[in-house]
C-alpha cells in the first residue's frame, strides 16, 4: 500500500480580515495525481502557496508533514530542496535565454565561479528527451509557443529532482492537443518514475481523465475528497460541490432578437509587426447584427487575436488595410481611443499583461477605460470612481475586500471580472471578447454567460473569440471558423458541431 507523501494540516490562512484558508486538511499519497478544484478565490494557490513556501513559515497556522517530517518553509528554496516544485500558471521563464539556460537559472551546473556549459547542454537535452520536447536547447525561449514552454518548465522541475510537481492551471493557454499531451506526460512520469502531482485546474474534463483523486476547496475550506477507485468522477458533482449548488445548463438560455447589421469587417488584410511579407490576418470579411453573438473559432495561431487586436484601435500589427463600417457607414479606427469613442471594446485575452494595472486599486481599473465618466470637470471625482466600482463589484460578483484593494491581490477569475467589469463601464454596443473564460471556474463562467445574454438582450452586440468549441457552440448565434489569418467557414450555431468546425479547418488547410 501506498505511503502517504504529505499531510497538511488545520492551514489557516489570513490577509488582514480576510480568511483565505480556514483549517484546511489535505493528504496526497505517494505516487498519486491529486486534483484540486474550486470557484476561483477559493483559496487553492493560496494552499498550494503555503505548501511551496511562497507564504514563509509563521505567516500561516497549521503544519505541514512531507515525508514524515514536519516542514518549516521560510523560501521556495527550501521546499525545493525537498523536491516540492511549482510551476504557475504565469511560467517564470525568461524570453530572451535559451531553453537550456532557463533550466537550469538558479540551479546552474558546475562551479561556483563558473558554469559547465557542455553540461547544462547535455543534462537539458536528456531532459527534454523525457518530456517529449524535441527541441534545440540552444533556442531561445520566446521561438517556442505556450505548449512548449510548459513542457521546458516541468523538464525544469525534473532537472531539480522533483518528487512532488505543483501545476497551477497548466492547460488554460493550451489547446485541446497541446493539453492532452501534458496530461499524458503526468500520466507517464507517474507510471515510470513514481512522481507525485497536485494539479490546480478548472477543467473538469481534463481532471477527470488524469487525477485519481480530487479535493474540493469552496470560501476557505475542504468540501470533500473524491476518490476514482471508490467513486465516479462525475461533473455535475464536482461543480455542485465547487458551487454549492447544481448547474443543470451550463450555457444560459436566451430567446435570440437579431436585428440588422451593426458592424462589417471587408477586406481586412494585417501584416506582422516584426517579420516583413508575413500575413497575419488575410482578407478577412466577417459582420455582426444587432442582438446576436457571434462566435470566431479556431486552432491558437489562427489570427483571431491578431484580427481583433487590429481592428480595435490598430493595437497590433503593421500595414492594415480595410474597411470598417459601423451601422453602415464607413469608420476608421486608428487608436484606441477612437474605437471607444464608437462604442466598440476589447477584452484581451491577456488580463495580467495588456487588461489591468496590478499595481492599481479595483476602483482605478474599472473606470479607466472612459475617464471622462468620472470626471465631468477635467478632476475625477473620487467618491464617484468608488460608486461605479461598487456597482461593477456587484455586478460582475468580485471577491474583494474592497474596490480600494489592488487587483493584483485577486484571484485570476476575479481579476477576470474587474477586466470585464472595466470594458462594460465604458457602455459599448461592439464588446469584443477574447478567451473570456480561460482560467476560471464553472460558476464565475456562468455568470460571464449571463452578462454576455443581457448585452445583446438590450440589443448589442457580441463578437466572442474561444479556444473551447463547447462554448462556442453554446454561446454563439452564428460562427465564424478562422485559420491560418484568414476565415475559411460559417454557420449557424444551431447546425454548427465540434466535428464540422474541425472538418472545415482541416480542409482549409489542404
Amino acid at each position: 500500500m501506498a505511503s502517504t507523501l504529505l499531510e497538511m494540516k488545520n492551514i489557516t490562512k489570513r490577509f488582514g480580515p480576510v480568511t483565505a484558508l480556514e483549517n484546511v486538511n489535505l493528504q496526497v499519497t505517494e505516487g498519486e495525481i491529486h486534483a484540486l478544484c474550486g470557484e476561483n478565490g477559493a483559496g487553492k494557490s493560496t494552499l498550494m502557496n503555503v505548501l511551496s513556501g511562497i507564504y514563509q513559515y509563521g505567516t500561516y497556522d497549521g503544519e505541514i508533514v512531507y515525508d514524515g517530517n514536519i516542514c518549516k518553509f521560510q523560501t521556495i528554496k527550501d521546499s525545493e530542496k525537498e523536491g516540492i516544485v511549482i510551476i504557475h500558471q504565469e511560467l517564470a521563464l525568461v524570453p530572451l535565454l535559451s531553453i537550456a539556460e532557463n533550466m537550469f537559472l538558479g540551479n546552474e551546473r558546475g562551479t561556483t565561479s563558473k558554469i559547465d556549459w557542455d553540461e547544462t547542454f547535455k543534462k537539458s537535452a536528456e531532459l527534454l528527451d523525457i518530456v517529449g520536447l524535441h527541441e534545440n536547447p540552444h533556442t531561445l525561449i520566446k521561438d517556442i509557443g505556450v505548449g512548449k514552454q510548459q513542457l521546458v518548465e516541468i523538464a525544469k522541475a525534473l532537472g531539480k529532482k522533483v518528487r512532488l510537481l505543483i501545476l497551477d492551471e497548466p492547460t488554460a493557454s493550451l489547446n485541446d492537443t497541446e493539453a492532452r499531451k501534458l496530461l499524458d506526460l503526468l500520466l507517464k512520469l507517474k507510471k515510470e518514475q513514481g512522481m507525485t502531482s497536485i494539479i490546480i485546474s478548472h477543467k473538469l474534463n481534463e481532471v477527470s481523465y488524469v487525477a485519481d483523486k480530487i479535493t474540493v476547496i469552496r470560501d476557505g475550506t475542504v468540501v470533500t475528497t473524491l476518490d476514482k477507485a471508490k467513486e465516479s468522477f462525475d461533473e455535475n458533482t464536482i461543480i455542485s460541490a465547487m458551487v454549492g449548488r447544481s448547474i443543470t445548463d451550463r450555457f444560459p438560455k436566451r430567446t435570440p432578437h437579431i436585428g440588422d447589421v451593426c458592424f462589417e469587417v471587408k477586406n481586412w488584410s494585417v501584416d506582422h509587426p516584426v517579420f516583413d511579407g508575413i500575413k497575419v490576418c488575410d482578407n478577412v470579411n466577417f459582420n455582426v447584427r444587432k442582438g446576436e453573438v457571434v462566435g470566431i473559432s479556431g486552432l491558437m495561431g489562427a489570427g483571431r487575436t491578431e484580427l481583433a487586436m487590429s481592428i480595435f484601435g490598430h493595437s497590433y500589427g503593421a500595414n492594415i488595410r480595410g474597411e470598417i463600417y459601423l451601422n453602415g457607414k464607413k469608420i476608421e479606427l486608428p487608436t484606441v481611443k477612437s474605437a471607444i469613442d464608437h462604442g466598440i471594446a476589447y477584452v484581451t485575452e491577456d488580463r495580467k499583461g495588456n487588461g489591468l494595472i496590478l499595481t492599481e486599486s479595483i476602483a482605478k481599473n474599472t473606470t479607466s477605460a472612459k475617464l471622462e465618466k468620472i470626471a465631468p470637470k477635467f478632476s475625477i471625482d473620487f467618491d464617484l470612481e468608488n460608486k461605479y466600482a461598487e456597482e461593477k463589484k456587484a455586478e460582475m460578483h468580485t471577491k474583494c475586500a474592497s474596490v480600494q484593494e489592488n487587483v493584483g491581490n485577486l484571484s485570476g477569475g476575479n481579476q477576470q471580472k474587474v477586466l470585464i467589469g472595466k470594458w462594460l463601464f465604458a457602455e459599448p454596443d461592439i464588446l469584443i471578447l477574447d478567451e473570456p473564460t480561460r482560467g476560471i471556474d464553472v460558476g464565475a463562467k456562468y455568470e460571464i454567460y449571463c452578462i454576455i445574454n443581457q448585452m445583446v438582450e438590450q440589443g448589442k452586440s457580441v463578437i466572442m473569440i474561444s479556444s473551447e468549441m463547447p462554448e462556442v457552440l453554446g454561446m454563439s448565434d452564428r460562427i465564424y471558423i478562422m485559420n491560418e489569418g484568414r476565415m475559411v467557414g460559417e454557420m449557424k450555431a444551431s447546425e454548427a458541431t465540434q466535428e464540422k468546425i474541425m472538418a472545415q479547418i482541416i480542409n482549409s488547410g489542404k
